[in-house]
């Protein structure tokens, strides 16, 4: 069967993503105190909620072509808290406040869910229960404004009604539970913030099996000396620590690569787990996920370089014709049966660790 242009199009779309189209020509021309920011969600509603484990949602979704695997939730020991990443992109509507979104806004709200909930937050579902709050995320304008105050009065926003989330699901879902914290993009900013107010040096840290800091590029990526007492994972057993990565065709450096201390950045493989600059070929690939939600046996190889995850072009039909270098939509949709499966890995030794504590 002839592989036509349009299906090849939907195909590349459908892996790496389309949550970042035409964001780079949205211009926000207000200044964040002109207009009245959307109200904070009340987290007591289930509708404040993107995912959670006693509703349906997206995040409850297993690939097809992937008949083995299997929703987990109800019989799931851990949490897992899934910040999502930048999904409004495009032109405010008429009269809106434009720097931070409307959790009530309903077709915002559907492809929030139809592209980072099934995408990124389904990958835990096999070991974790899965909350993943709706907040009043920035505007993706707000990483590129050249106002400061701007930006960052937009992110503290955002950054608030993730707090108010997690602070409401340690009252009202966790119940003792060890947690997983999950992220990508901006969700990651917001994500490193909470850890350093809730977990790091703190009693709750004792809780956290995990922290995945994915496609930490909206600032500064995470350093070594990010945080006091929450490390950078050296293998794919390890517990309590952090990983990170943010993913690009090989041999290309991102624009920001010294303003943001790419060279010094934590990167991981998610491919070996480890921190070191050994390629990992495609046949460690898991599966990742493209179009329609469908699986791809290994999708496509990973190896750090200068604080980097570079990859060859995914290996799919029609890869000669792709033309992508910045892969950051893709960064768990290319690794995302290898990352489920380290998930389990991880929780399996926190309760073993908790084991040999009690003994």
């Amino acid at each position: 069967m002839k592989f036509s242009k349009k299906r090849l199009f939907w195909t590349i779309s459908g892996i790496i993503g389309l949550y970042l189209s035409g964001s780079s020509q949205v211009v926000l021309r207000n200044s964040y105190n002109i207009g009245t920011a959307p109200a904070a969600p009340d987290y007591s509603h289930t509708t404040s909620w993107a995912a959670l484990p006693t509703k349906k949602d997206a995040a409850d979704s297993l690939p097809r072509k992937a008949p083995e695997l299997k929703d987990r939730q109800a019989e799931a020991t851990v949490d897992v808290f899934f910040v999502h990443p930048t999904i409004y992109t495009e032109q405010p509507p008429e009269g809106a406040f434009e720097w931070n979104a409307d959790i009530n806004d309903a077709a915002l709200n559907k492809k929030v869910d139809e592209s980072t909930i099934l995408n990124q937050a389904s990958v835990f579902n096999g070991s974790c229960r899965v909350y993943a709050p709706r907040y009043r995320q920035a505007h993706y304008y707000s990483f590129v404004t050249p106002n400061q105050g701007d930006r960052q009065q937009a992110l503290d926003l955002a950054y608030s009604d993730v707090k108010k989330a997690f602070e409401y699901y340690l009252s009202h879902y966790q119940e003792g539970r060890p947690v997983v914290i999950a992220s990508h993009s901006q969700g990651t900013l917001h994500a490193k913030r909470l850890l350093k107010e809730f977990f790091d040096g703190k009693l709750l840290q004792q809780k956290l099996v995990f922290a995945y800091l994915v496609g930490d590029i909206a600032g500064p990526p995470a350093q070594p000396d990010e945080f006091q007492f929450i490390k950078p994972a050296r293998d794919p057993e390890e517990t309590g620590g952090f990983a990170s990565w943010h993913t690009y065709l090989r041999n290309y450096f991102p624009e920001k690569y010294q303003t943001y201390h790419f060279s010094t950045a934590v990167c991981t493989n998610p491919l070996t787990w480890r921190l070191d600059e050994e390629y990992a070929p495609k046949k460690l690939n898991k599966g990742g996920v493209g179009l329609r939600f469908t699986f791809y046996p290994q999708l496509a190889d990973a190896q750090v370089h200068q604080g980097l995850l570079w990859i060859h072009k995914p290996y799919v039909k029609g890869r000669i014709f792709l033309r992508t270098k910045v892969w950051h939509s893709a960064d768990f949709n290319l690794f995302w049966q290898s990352i489920r499966e380290n998930v389990a890995l991880r929780i399996e030794n926190y309760w073993k660790n908790v084991e040999r504590i009690t003994r």
